[in-house]
């Protein structure tokens, strides 16, 4: 938080009246606010030129480079909210596991978790550990001023499944024998990655963050019944555990239409739907007293500018009887998407929702 912030009990108090935080709230707004998921990365030309020939993970953790990434899509789009410009296993190697972010491949593990003695190697997170997050989000809200930071981490399941696989998984197969097989060892792990996570959100929360989203990336591949028992203890874990704050929760995953309702119940004020459900069919399906974030379809921008309008609007017309809406991608921006699709279509939602 800046010098002259003060923490209301509800968020940055510089921040609290932006629409991003009022749509959140589900409070009238002057328009639909809009952000992007992966808004800040490989789409933009100034984004490639600052981050030419540092690692990935190096780059997370030099906070003047974290903080002009996170800026740069502000500047360019005018997008009502920044997003803190982090990777999901950021906390996990700040712990200690051996892991680094391949290009083209993406997280790789070391030593996968597979049994009950590898847990002792994921041990407690504390801001001693991520010194560098403190300091960018310092820097970045005297930089952004009213315009909102929301914080991110991954969900457990998500951190899971890179743990157990080593690596990205299409199918998931040792994650989802352990939580099978094995389903005390499972739940020992989901628990210790709610409280390493809990702990990154609080560091966030705690130096000036005006929201946070818990990406649960590969929920999808989950049936409710498995996600109840075996996922959701862990996730609402990490909601409760930030509740005493009072900023917003967002809580997003892709292919989770069959979840929408206990992705809500996990403890979100704001649930994120991606492309394949209707906001209106999606409100229908989380039932009322959530806000929803999205959900353009991410590859509708490879289009052209009068396609993209006609898709976005049939996007707010399906939001119009929300209780509160965020406009986003249905997931995240694609490295090719040509970064003035984004800041045309932040201004037509701008425009056509003015109130």
């Amino acid at each position: 938080m800046t010098a002259n912030d003060t923490f209301t009990g509800q968020g940055p108090a510089a921040t609290y009246d932006s629409a991003f935080l009022k749509a959140c709230r589900r409070e009238p707004v002057p328009h639909t606010p809009v952000w992007f998921m992966r808004q800040a990365g490989r789409s933009l030309p100034e984004y490639r030129k600052v981050r030419e020939g540092v690692p990935m993970l190096e780059s997370c953790m030099r906070p003047e480079l974290v903080t002009e990434i996170t800026l740069q899509p502000v500047r360019r789009h005018g997008v009502d909210a920044a997003i803190y410009f982090s990777d999901i296993v950021v906390p996990l190697k700040a712990i200690g596991v051996d892991l680094d972010i391949k290009p083209g491949v993406g997280p790789v593990v070391e030593q996968p978790i597979r049994t009950r003695a590898d847990l002792a190697r994921l041990r407690d997170l504390g801001p001693e550990d991520v010194p560098y997050v403190t300091e960018a989000i310092g820097m970045l809200t005297r930089e952004l001023g009213a315009t909102p930071l929301i914080g991110f981490a991954g969900a457990p399941f998500t951190l899971a499944s890179y743990l157990v696989e080593g690596g990205p998984s299409r199918t998931y197969e040792n994650a989802k024998a352990m939580m099978y097989g094995d389903p005390e060892l499972w739940a020992d792990l989901l628990d210790r990655l709610a409280d390493i996570t809990a702990a990154f959100l609080k560091v966030q929360i705690e130096a000036g963050a005006s929201a946070v989203q818990l990406f649960d990336s590969w929920a999808g591949a989950l049936a409710p019944a498995d996600y109840r028992r075996s996922v959701m203890p862990a996730s609402a874990k990490v909601f409760d555990a930030v509740a005493g704050y009072g900023v917003p929760r967002i809580h997003f995953g892709v292919g989770t239409g069959e979840l929408l309702k206990l992705l809500g119940e996990a403890g979100a004020d704001v649930v994120g739907v991606d492309w394949r459900v209707p906001l209106d069919e999606a409100a229908r399906r989380v039932g009322p007293g959530k806000a929803l974030q999205g959900n353009l379809d991410p590859t509708v921008l490879f289009t052209d500018k009068d396609t993209v309008e006609a898709k976005a609007q049939e996007v707010l017309d399906a939001a119009a009887g929300l209780e509160g809406h965020v406009f986003n991608l249905g997931h995240g921006v694609m490295p090719n998407t040509d970064p003035d699709a984004l800041t045309r279509l932040t201004e037509y939602v701008h425009t056509a929702t003015a109130r």
